[in-house]
């Protein structure tokens, strides 16, 4: 039986940008954001760390992205690139991105389960007994919607999120998945 670990990017495998109270992406006010340049791209704490971990755990590890800023016309392809090609050198069996805006109709963009089921038919992976970790409501609606269990990494922005579990480092999802 194939079984997955699916990480969300901005949030979980690096950190996000505080874009202050008035920042608007389309039309929606939002405060957090993706990195809109190569320069504010910082990776998490022990990702690569947690990344090989998972791994020899038995796990595939996939990253499934939400990145409609190229879209909204807030991030550069360039930037996006040079920013892809660092998370390309970590541990990822597979990446799997959705670059539409919110309302695009797309059936891959988080909360909707597409990028899961797209690796879950590729890689034949059981779902019940795969994980998804995130840090929005967004990935607990793709992970709802795959049958996956949900992980929240806790930041203080998200802890109402009502998640299988939370956790406050990710090394923490070592104990998940061990259980």
């Amino acid at each position: 039986m194939v079984k997955a670990v699916f990480f969300d990017r901005d949030g979980v495998v690096n950190e996000v940008i505080d874009r202050g109270e008035n920042f608007f992406v389309g039309e929606k006010k939002v405060r957090w954001t993706a990195p809109h340049h190569h320069s504010e791209f910082r990776f998490k704490p022990g990702i690569k760390e947690v990344l090989e971990a998972v791994g020899k755990l038995g796990y595939l590890r996939i990253l499934v992205t939400n990145q409609p800023d190229i879209a909204y016309g807030k991030l550069p392809q360039e930037q996006h690139e040079r920013i892809m090609a660092e998370v390309q050198k970590l541990a990822f069996d597979d990446i799997f991105i959705c670059f539409h805006r919110r309302n695009d109709g797309c059936v891959c963009k988080k909360p909707l389960p597409g990028m899961l089921m797209d690796a879950a038919k590729k890689w034949s992976i059981h779902l019940p007994s795969s994980y998804m970790v995130g840090d929005t409501e967004n990935d607990l609606g793709a992970a709802k919607a795959a049958g996956v269990r949900s992980v929240i990494v806790s930041d203080g922005r998200n802890n109402h999120l009502e998640s299988d579990s939370h956790i406050e480092n990710l090394l923490s999802i070592l104990e998940i998945i061990n259980e």
